[in-house]
């Protein structure tokens, strides 16, 4: 199988609500809360060359987007999917690293990072050289935070003025020294436990309201 990761154009447009409909089923099925996309957003990206689509003889096959936040000070990818018919084959590791490399020659100053529920994207990003921080380490541009207004965990991270939530923080600094291996290794075991503990810390404290 034949996969092609290309920066995109305006001849990607008509993957764009595609695209969008994959990301939000993909959420469902996990049961975890995703910030949504409209397609003018996904082919506003598009255009721009702010974006990378895999594709497979012509089919959608994944797709990764980059936004830049406090005048280029962090750079942040959004959107990795990878379409179900071609998953289990290491696309989305492949999107990621191409989407990173791309990053660091465009905003080679820029502090990299995520927000993400997925221990996949996790593993990924820690290969990468990503660390696990406290969301004061991340942008506090407040146009990134208001991008999570349609995900469904929104109310918890208002209730801790952006500071914490269900997903776990992780950013790539530039101006650190990176080994290899990466400094931080991904251990699932740990993270699957911190997301369990988060779980349970904001379920205490919803249930509280109605005692």
């Amino acid at each position: 199988m034949k996969i092609s990761i290309v920066v995109t154009q305006e001849e990607h447009f008509k993957y764009a609500q595609e695209i969008c409909d994959t990301i939000e089923s993909s959420a469902l099925l996990r049961g975890t809360g995703i910030a949504k996309r409209t397609p003018e957003y996904i082919q506003k990206k598009m255009a721009n060359g702010d974006a990378m689509i895999a594709l497979a003889d012509g089919k959608f096959a994944g797709f990764c987007y980059i936004e830049s936040w406090q005048h280029g000070k962090f750079v942040a990818h959004s959107g990795l999917i990878v379409h179900p018919d071609y998953r289990s084959h290491g696309l989305a590791k492949k999107i990621k690293s191409k989407v990173f490399d791309y990053s660091l020659k465009r905003f080679p100053d820029a502090k990299i990072f995520g927000i993400t529920t997925g221990l996949a994207v996790m593993k990924i990003n820690s290969e990468l050289g990503y660390k696990p921080v406290p969301f004061s380490e991340l942008t506090t541009d407040p146009s990134f935070w208001a991008g999570c207004k349609t995900c469904t965990n929104f109310p918890i991270l208002q209730s801790k003025e952006n500071k914490m939530c269900l997903c776990t923080g992780m950013l790539y600094d530039p101006k650190e020294k990176q080994k290899t291996p990466p400094r931080h290794p991904f251990n699932e075991a740990v993270l699957n436990r911190l997301k369990k503990i988060k779980q349970a810390l904001f379920l205490n404290k919803i249930l509280s309201l109605f005692v």
